[in-house]
Formats: structure tokens, C-alpha cells, sequence
């Protein structure tokens, strides 16, 4: 029995080290057989004050199979910021999954938004386990509102709750720069994407905690890891700018009606946006 035993146990252990060896000897690769709407990534350059991009993307949708790719370039001075929006799209039938982004407007009138994703190659789609296993990259994705937010709320139709954040003025332009930075580096230096520690939410998180004090940064929790009620934290620390109770700020800063109301508009960015309350 002992012996039985003994091989048993080496047996497992020849696994796991087989398990650990490929899985350590991934590396995140740019180079792969990606979906056309992921396949180019914003080129990102810092000039003093002006942000330049390249290749931002603006598909536009038929629906969420058939669309026309479109790429714009743009220049954003961080002077010319004037808001920053915080943007949740639940999915699913379960409790707690979600998407988010977030998205800037100028005073010269231009709005930029930005999404942290897995990069899926052809034929390939999310699974959380694989998530956990190397079989993602993570990118972010630059681009126009009717693009990132319409195909959300108007194609997938997805809840999409749009919440103004309240940030300090001249923490504003820090908070840009380093979405932009953190851009302009996945698309040069691939990373994994992780289900726990590397998602779209954990990016928010980093960039918030860039901005917040020592006694107030986000830790890791449930609703990081199921992101449709990290409005709770935002709310509760404050960066939400609004006078309403959450509960009735998320149905207020629900967007799905305008952004139909809104959907071939050229002035899409300024129909979506509500008052603020």
C-alpha cells in the first residue's frame, strides 16, 4: 500500500512540474492570428503638453459580426482636459460581471475613450479559467465613443452606466497621462491578462490609486474581481460627482436610451452625456 502510495504521489508531483514548466515557459507574444477589431493598436507619442495617437479606432457597427473597420489620428493636449467618466457594462446572467472603461473630454470638443481588454485571437473567446493560464494578452484600446460605447449599448445591448468622476484639476492631466502611458506600453510590451490581478478593473484601480492618498487607495476586493458594483467604491470614496444615492445614480447615469436615440449621430459623445446631477 505504502508503495502504491509513494507512486501516486510522484505521479502528481511529475505533473504539477510538468504543469508549472509550461506554464512558465509562455510569453506574451504581439505577433498572433488576432480578431479584426483588435488586430490594430493605437501608435501612442508624448510631446510635451500633446498626446499623439495614431490608429485610434472608430468601427462603425451594423452589428456586433458586421462592421466596417475605420482608424482615426487625433492630438490631445492635457491642458484642454476638462472631465474624465467612469463607464460600467454589466453582462451576463450572473451576479457581478462586468466590463469598464473610462473616457475624457476636451474643450476643444474631442472625447477619447479607453478600454483594457484580452486581445482574442480568431475563433477564440473569454473563459475565466483560461484567464488564469497564460492564454491571454491584455491591451488597451483606444478610440472614438461611437465605437467603444455604441457597440456596448447599442449592438451587444448591454446596460452601460456612464458616471462623471470628481477629480481634482490638476490631477486630471496625471490620471490621462498614465492611461496613455499604460497604453502606449502593452502596445510595445505584451503582458498577461489574468483573471484575478491583471483585468480591466484592476487597470482602473491602479490608475485611481495613482491619484488617491495613502489612506484612501483601493484594495483588492469582491468587487474588483466582479466589477458591477465597483461604483460602490467609487461612491463611497468620493470620485463619483454626483448628489444622488447610488442607487438612483445608476439609474440615472444609465445611457442605453440617448445612445440609441443617438446611434448615427456625428454628435454621439455630446447626446450621451447627461446632466450632471
Amino acid at each position: 500500500m505504502k508503495s502504491f502510495l509513494k507512486k501516486i504521489a510522484y505521479l502528481l508531483l511529475g505533473v504539477v512540474s510538468v504543469f508549472f514548466i509550461w506554464y512558465f515557459l509562455q510569453s506574451p507574444s504581439l505577433e498572433r492570428n488576432w480578431n479584426t477589431d483588435q488586430k490594430v493598436l493605437a501608435e501612442i507619442q508624448f510631446e510635451g503638453n500633446l498626446i499623439r495617437v495614431k490608429n485610434a479606432r472608430n468601427f462603425d457597427y451594423q452589428s456586433t459580426d458586421d462592421f466596417v473597420p475605420s482608424y482615426y489620428d487625433a492630438i490631445y493636449d492635457i491642458e484642454k482636459l476638462t472631465r474624465a467618466w467612469y463607464i460600467i457594462e454589466p453582462f451576463g446572467e450572473k451576479d457581478g460581471p462586468a466590463h469598464t472603461m473610462l473616457s475624457f473630454d476636451f474643450s476643444d470638443g474631442q472625447h477619447v475613450a479607453v478600454s483594457a481588454e484580452i486581445r482574442k485571437e480568431v475563433g477564440e473567446s473569454f473563459d475565466a479559467v483560461k484567464g488564469l493560464l497564460r492564454q491571454y494578452e491584455i491591451v488597451y484600446m483606444v478610440g472614438h465613443e461611437r465605437d467603444l460605447i455604441r457597440l456596448r449599448s447599442n449592438y451587444r445591448k448591454d446596460t452601460v452606466i456612464m458616471y462623471p468622476l470628481k477629480i481634482q484639476p490638476q490631477n486630471l492631466p496625471k490620471l490621462f497621462i498614465s492611461v496613455m502611458e499604460r497604453a502606449k506600453k502593452l502596445a510595445e510590451e505584451p503582458e498577461w491578462y489574468n483573471t484575478i490581478t491583471n483585468t480591466c478593473a484592476t487597470a482602473i484601480q491602479d490608475h485611481a490609486n495613482f491619484l488617491l492618498s495613502e489612506d484612501k487607495k483601493i484594495s483588492w476586493s469582491k468587487q474588483i474581481l466582479l466589477p458591477k458594483y465597483s461604483d460602490e467604491i467609487a461612491y463611497n470614496l468620493g470620485l463619483l460627482d454626483t448628489r444622488l444615492s447610488l442607487e438612483d445614480a445608476r439609474e440615472y447615469y444609465t445611457i442605453n436610451e440617448r445612445a440609441m436615440k443617438a446611434n448615427q449621430d456625428e454628435n454621439f459623445s455630446q447626446k450621451i452625456r447627461p446632466e450632471i446631477k
